[in-house]
């Protein structure tokens, strides 16, 4: 099933050219992307199906790609076309915090943030380094953990911050279990690695907490 057997008020692709994507519903727009249905589903309900199996757009964009493979008449192709999406999505963000001052796009790293941690199935612990301008250089998932806790060494961090002469970090690691709120271990570990890069020079700016479509900031919680 195609656009074509929709009226043509209804296909949301000339909907798009005529009135803008704004005027696009969320399965209208993944619609687009999905391109055919399957027999018996075509494509708008393929689209609201996925919807609400993944709990809405940010959730399936946080799928992953074992969750995706599972979906009947999700194949190999329409599962490339949305990591495909996903990753323009982080590339364009990236390239925007690599000429902005992180302060002025403080929702541009949040985004970014949830985009890289927030589908992950295991803990990560990320540090984005940033240029004395603090400007992004690039961000680097440094320690990967188990579902529940995650070791990060702050000597690592330093090295990795020495060699692209950063002039700051920003921490961020991502709970799995969907709580976005720093714990005790979280702040024992941001003052060890506050310590331990103090000793070089390198700042750090924020110490973020990603988890359920959220990003938390220690700094803006005052935990900093």
């Amino acid at each position: 099933m195609t656009f074509l057997s929709h009226p043509a008020d209804a296909r949301p692709r000339e909907k798009l050219l005529a009135r803008g994507p704004e005027s696009l519903a969320d399965t209208e727009l993944l619609a687009i992307l999905l391109r055919t249905g399957v027999k018996g589903q075509p494509v708008l309900a393929l689209a609201r199906n996925l919807l609400d199996r993944f709990n809405g757009l940010a959730g399936l964009l946080r799928a992953s790609p074992e969750a995706l493979s599972q979906v009947h008449g999700l194949g190999p192709s329409k599962q490339a076309t949305l990591a495909a999406v996903m990753e323009l999505a982080r590339r364009g963000l990236r390239e925007d915090l690599a000429e902005q001052h992180v302060f002025q796009s403080v929702d541009a790293v949040r985004t970014f943030l949830r985009l890289h941690l927030d589908a992950l199935p295991h803990e990560c612990f990320a540090v984005m380094f940033l240029d004395i301008r603090h400007r992004l250089i690039r961000l680097d998932n440094m320690f990967r953990g188990t579902l529940s806790h995650t070791i990060a060494y702050p000597r690592e961090v330093v090295k990795r911050a020495l060699a692209l002469e950063a002039g700051a970090v920003i921490l961020a690691h991502n709970h799995p279990s969907g709580v976005a709120e720093p714990s005790e271990a979280d702040i024992s570990l941001t003052r060890a690695m506050k310590q331990a890069l103090a000793l070089v020079d390198v700042p750090v700016l924020d110490h973020f907490v990603v988890g359920a479509g959220n990003a938390v900031s220690m700094a803006e919680l005052g935990m900093l």
